[in-house]
């Protein structure tokens, strides 16, 4: 599977190992910044990974910050997109198997990396549910 990521500063520690991660288990990973400790500003990071996917250049979205919260609004901001905390592991999965997520943020600050790595993992292998839920993935990609 092709993937973007991205992090601020406060989530570069667990984007890189999340990289590390998904390319051991044989996914292509676009990365989309940053690359620094020094202070950033997420919604350009989270933007670009967010682009990659409309353009069709990734299938998933992984993205990291202090609390995954501001990545998260960045990416629900676009049409399409469909983008939820990953704060344990039944989350992760019915984010995927009722509301057909395409991408996942993550809280360096308030998640360990052991949890965020397995919950990666749940997120990427779930498949959508489709029936009922499908009715309602609708209404929330029109505009």
């Amino acid at each position: 599977m092709k993937i973007a990521i991205a992090c601020d500063h406060g989530g570069l520690e667990y984007k890189n190992a999340i990289k590390e991660h998904l390319i051991s288990k044989g996914h292509q990973v676009k990365d989309c910044g940053t690359d620094s400790k020094e202070s950033c500003h997420y919604p350009i990071f989270a933007k670009r990974a967010c682009e990659a996917f409309l353009n069709k250049e990734v299938e998933r979205i992984i993205l990291v910050c202090t609390s995954g919260e501001g990545v998260m609004m960045v990416a629900n901001h676009y049409n399409g997109i469909r983008c939820g905390l990953g704060y344990n592991d039944d989350v992760a999965r019915l984010m995927r198997e009722h509301n057909d997520a395409n991408a996942i943020a993550f809280g360096q600050g308030f998640m360990k990396l052991e949890d965020v790595l397995h919950r990666v993992d749940i997120f990427l292998s779930t498949e959508f549910a489709g029936g009922r839920h499908k009715t309602r993935v609708d209404m929330i990609d029109k505009k």
